[in-house]
């Protein structure tokens, strides 16, 4: 059976940019074993399995996976094209061991897609406090254009975490957008256009898994159901993050922040065993949350009685910690970096919070295009 011709860069772009980090800080060597199978023609022998096992010593990246590619090679067809530079809209810029990934040209594209890239540009993704409503504006007419930008901006939210919170707002009202709901779509644009050379920055650090986990309390005007937010973090790079309207109504806030406490206490759950298959075994994870009455729920089983009405499947996070696979600890609300997917804030603080996650704009680039000139 033919195999098709892999591509190393995506491996050596997308794979740094949450994992260098892991290679670049771990002093001791591992074992990796990888199961490989391959089915031969039928003038050659029958179907072989290969176990490879790969000593490697992840102190030095650029030989970690040459020490790969030479092992897989025998037995698949490799193209090595190096570093990763643009990959599906996603754009890799490099400054010494630091990684960062931004959108321009998507970006660019979108504005003048939507006739928006000579308009003035807005400094924060929506106003201060702004909460949208099914019943604010007039319908459109032809939702189309709508519909099909709210799209294209859940896609930038790959490399944007920033504007996250504001593209969960306008998604809701893609069965029935209105007048009001466009405008705050036209406010998103622009503060791209802003911040058109933002993205998300990774460089080597520590192998230790922290989150921030946040709620607005009866956030939604229209069925009063919370909004919640985390963000997951490997050292200090930005590796998962959610912006989402709970589904069912809570009677409290601690309530609120306790469902969203379970939300992240999954995520972290799903990334541990994903680094568990790669042979990682991290330190305890923490979570951090700004709300006192959450964290003694998720601390004491005291409190179990009084906490009836919250759904058994929450008390996951209790039982974490009990077992001591999580901690949870308190953050102030003034460094709580998940409120910036739960509410709209001022321009101030949002720009503290998103310097935090960290958004920042990529270095200048001298690099040229990687065609000959033909004259």
């Amino acid at each position: 059976m033919a195999t098709a011709p892999l591509t190393s860069s995506i491996s050596a772009g997308f794979t740094s940019s949450t994992q260098s980090s892991t290679i670049s800080t771990s002093t001791q060597s591992s074992t990796m074993s990888t199961t490989m199978s391959t089915t031969s023609s039928p003038e050659t022998s029958p179907s072989v399995t290969n176990f490879l096992s790969i000593k490697l010593d992840r102190t030095n990246y650029a030989l970690w996976l040459a020490q790969i590619l030479d092992k897989i090679a025998p037995y698949l067809q490799i193209l090595d094209l190096g570093s990763i530079h643009y990959f599906l809209g996603v754009e890799a810029s490099y400054d010494g061991p630091v990684l960062y990934l931004t959108q321009k040209k998507y970006i660019v594209d979108l504005l003048h897609r939507t006739n928006m890239h000579e308009v003035k540009p807005c400094t924060t993704r929506a106003p201060s406090g702004q909460k949208l409503s099914l019943y604010d504006g007039e319908k459109l007419s032809d939702p189309s254009e709508y519909r099909s930008v709210v799209g294209a901006l859940q896609y930038l939210t790959l490399t944007r975490p920033d504007i996250s919170y504001s593209v969960n707002q306008v998604c809701k009202f893609m069965h029935c957008p209105t007048t009001v709901h466009w405008t705050a779509v036209k406010r998103i644009l622009l503060y791209l256009k802003y911040s058109i050379h933002h993205g998300l920055k990774y460089q080597p650090g520590s192998l230790f898994i922290s989150a921030y986990s946040d709620a607005d309390y009866a956030g939604d005007p229209d069925n009063r159901q919370s909004t919640g937010g985390y963000c997951v973090y490997l050292g200090p790079n930005l590796i998962s993050w959610s912006s989402k309207t709970h589904k069912t109504v809570s009677r409290s806030s601690a309530e609120a922040e306790y469902r969203q406490l379970a939300f992240t206490a999954a995520e972290i759950s799903w990334n541990e065993a994903m680094f568990c298959d790669l042979s990682l075994f991290l330190q305890c994870p923490t979570i951090w949350s700004d709300n006192l009455s959450a964290i003694a729920i998720a601390s004491n089983p005291v409190f179990h009685a009084r906490t009836k009405h919250v759904e058994v499947d929450y008390h996951y996070v209790r039982e974490k910690v009990v077992n001591k696979e999580l901690q949870v600890l308190f953050v102030s609300t003034t460094d709580q970096v998940a409120d910036t997917f739960c509410k709209g804030l001022s321009s101030s603080r949002f720009h503290f919070l998103v310097s935090k996650l960290p958004v920042l704009p990529r270095p200048l680039s001298l690099r040229g295009s990687d065609k000959p000139i033909i004259n």
